[in-house]
């Protein structure tokens, strides 16, 4: 990673002065009653009210329209392990896709600790502040037990964006590339590059959304995941759940006669292994800023190509997940965030274009404002049908 020097000419640097966000009042203070009011001595009777209640913080207090925005800086972007401090101006970011994008109200949390335990600790004694926690930027493996654990533990929606909101979004984008060309979910041999936090995601959210799991082959950097490997934990489960045919090698073995690639591991793929894929085949390269394969160089082969870059059609953004995901599990006041919420989720991302779908528009841009309200509410619905709603 290189240093990059603050200059004060240069508009990335002026933006971000004094920071992106800041607190500001919702209700009037400029006379005494209103300072007797939100203030003492009338907070107090408020404060009674919530300890007889405590359901009633989410009607008198901002619980119902905010979350944390969890960091501990080991998995920045593509920047790495870069701290809690170097952290912070990407979960300010975050917190104002929250407000432009659905309205929620977000705090950065950029925790000083990189322990497991540490992590749970504090969230857990931060939660009664919030109605959410979206944990972001934390390296796997930690970052699974992470959000097992708070997920078991608190009685509020914990996501993993890096995971969950990359997954949701791939799978709007594929059941979109699948229907352009005629084809169904189920009948697609996947490859997925990668089995990090967004790889390990991908797999279930595809094989929740209609993916053959006998279908998919995972590769990590030493090659194909499978039973002739001896693994541990995620990766373990995942030989268990794919590649029914043992494959065994490397991506390009992955890629030979596959109809689709996902690449979210950053490692470059040669040209070759793209070629040996099926005929009308299906490319995410989706590390940024450099795909795995370059767009260019993947459209020679392929039907329909997508990244994560914005200078590209088909830009897979958590930007079009994130927002409506946690729009729709507070206006539903969800306990959780399950399985069938994610798909929701995805469904309604690629509902938004399915009626005007072409290689080059799979999705919807990040800054299509119909795509929030439309994962809000199918979000919202999933969790009343699978009784995590409270409200």
């Amino acid at each position: 990673m290189s240093a990059s020097t603050p200059d004060p000419a240069d508009p990335v640097f002026r933006l971000h002065v004094g920071g992106k966000m800041a607190v500001a009042s919702t209700v009037p203070l400029t006379s005494r009653e209103d300072l007797s009011l939100a203030y003492t001595p009338g907070v107090a009777r408020v404060c009674e009210a919530i300890a007889a209640d405590p359901t009633l913080a989410d009607t008198y207090t901002w619980v119902s329209h905010t979350v944390a925005v969890v960091t501990d800086g080991s998995a920045v972007l593509g920047l790495g392990n870069i701290g809690p401090r170097a952290a912070l101006p990407v979960m300010e970011g975050k917190a104002v896709l929250f407000k432009q994008f659905a309205g929620v109200d977000a705090v950065p949390v950029c925790l000083d600790t990189q322990d497991v335990d540490e992590i749970v600790a504090t969230v857990k004694a931060l939660a009664p502040s919030f109605g959410g926690i979206n944990l972001e930027d934390i390296s796997a493996p930690r970052c699974f037990e992470v959000e097992r654990r708070l997920d078991e533990a608190l009685d509020i929606p914990v996501f993993h964006d890096d995971q969950h909101g990359t997954a949701i979004v791939v799978l709007a984008a594929l059941r979109n590339a699948a229907t352009l060309l005629n084809r169904k979910l189920g009948d697609l041999r996947v490859a997925v590059s990668g089995a990090g936090a967004a790889g390990v995601a991908v797999t279930k959210m595809l094989i929740a959304g209609g993916v053959d799991p006998a279908r998919v082959v995972v590769c990590d950097s030493r090659g194909i995941i499978g039973r002739h490997r001896e693994l541990t934990g995620t990766k373990a489960e995942l030989a268990d759940l794919t590649n029914a045919d043992g494959r065994q090698g490397d991506v390009t073995e992955a890629l030979r006669d596959a109809d689709v690639l996902i690449g979210v591991s950053g490692g470059q793929i040669p040209e070759a292994a793209v070629a040996g894929m099926a005929p009308g085949g299906i490319v995410f390269a989706l590390a940024n800023p450099t795909p795995e394969v370059h767009p260019e160089v993947a459209g020679r082969h392929v039907a329909v190509v997508a990244t994560g870059r914005s200078d590209y059609p088909n830009q897979i953004n958590n930007v079009l997940a994130f927002p409506g995901v946690f729009r729709g599990a507070l206006d539903a006041g969800a306990t959780r965030i399950t399985d069938a919420m994610k798909v929701a989720a995805a469904d309604a991302i690629a509902g938004v274009v399915a009626e005007s779908l072409t290689a080059d528009a799979i999705v919807p841009s990040p800054l299509d404002p119909r795509v929030a309200p439309a994962v809000a509410s199918a979000v919202a619905d999933a969790a009343r049908r699978d009784g995590v709603a409270r409200r």
